[in-house]
Formats: C-alpha cells, sequence, structure tokens
C-alpha cells in the first residue's frame, strides 16, 4: 500500500532541485530516475509489451490512495485516462504548494523507461488530470 505522504517528499525534491540547479537537471533526474530505479519495469515492458504495460498501470494505480483511473487496452496502444491524480488531490487536500513542473515527472519518467522497450509515450492534460498513451513505436 502507497503512503500518501510520500507526496509531500517528491513535491518538495522536485522544487529543491529546481531551485538550486534549474529544469534541465530536474529533467535530467527525472530520466535518470526511469532509466535506473525502473529499470525491472523497463524489462517487463521489452518482454510483455503493451499487455505488460497496461497490467503495470492497473497494479501501480490500485495501491495509489485517491486515484480514479481508466485503462483502455487498444491493438496498438494502451490509453491510461487519470480523471483524479492521487498525488495532486493529496497535496491539494493539505494545501501544499505545489511545484509548477510537477505533472512533468510523469512524461519525462515514463519516457525514460519505455524507450528502451520501443514504447513511446504521449501525455495530454496535467494538473490533476490528464490522459497517456503508451504506443508500439512507428504506431
Amino acid at each position: 500500500m502507497a503512503a500518501a505522504d510520500f507526496y509531500f517528499g517528491i513535491n518538495a525534491t522536485f522544487r529543491h532541485i529546481y531551485e538550486e540547479y534549474g529544469e534541465a537537471e530536474l529533467i535530467n533526474y527525472w530520466r535518470a530516475m526511469g532509466e535506473e530505479y525502473f529499470a525491472p519495469v523497463t524489462e517487463r515492458f521489452k518482454g510483455g509489451g503493451l499487455p505488460s504495460v497496461a497490467q503495470y498501470w492497473r497494479e501501480f494505480f490500485a495501491e495509489e490512495p485517491g486515484s480514479e483511473v481508466e485503462i483502455t487496452e487498444e491493438t496498438d496502444c494502451v490509453r491510461v485516462e487519470v480523471k483524479v491524480c492521487p498525488a495532486l488531490k493529496h497535496l491539494r487536500e493539505h494545501e501544499r504548494d505545489i511545484m509548477p513542473l510537477y505533472c512533468q515527472h510523469c512524461t519525462e519518467i515514463s519516457r525514460a523507461i519505455c524507450e528502451p522497450a520501443s514504447i513511446m509515450v504521449r501525455v495530454a492534460g496535467g494538473n490533476g488530470n490528464c490522459c497517456q498513451w503508451f504506443c508500439r513505436e512507428g504506431e
């Protein structure tokens, strides 16, 4: 089970890196996290393709308190529609100042995870709800 107060820590960490080192270094941090910490997820996606992407996100959001997400599998794409982002919901409920680039971490980390598995990531929206597509490259 996820601990929602973890969102406080990552929001503060992202803000600190951004304020001390700038946007480019924050993006480098996110990319490194995707490439290194989430390397097992990359391997899972390489071996299981898009069905493993859908399963991963179902498992992920099942553990995230307060999330409202719909995951749709299509032939060449998985769509993850985040209707209520659990992180932003928790930060807002506790009147935290949300780091302005907070939502961008989903895009950058997911791309770092997916690129080695030949999966393209596209994200639209943000600020509490978004739609993320994970598609085979070239689709």
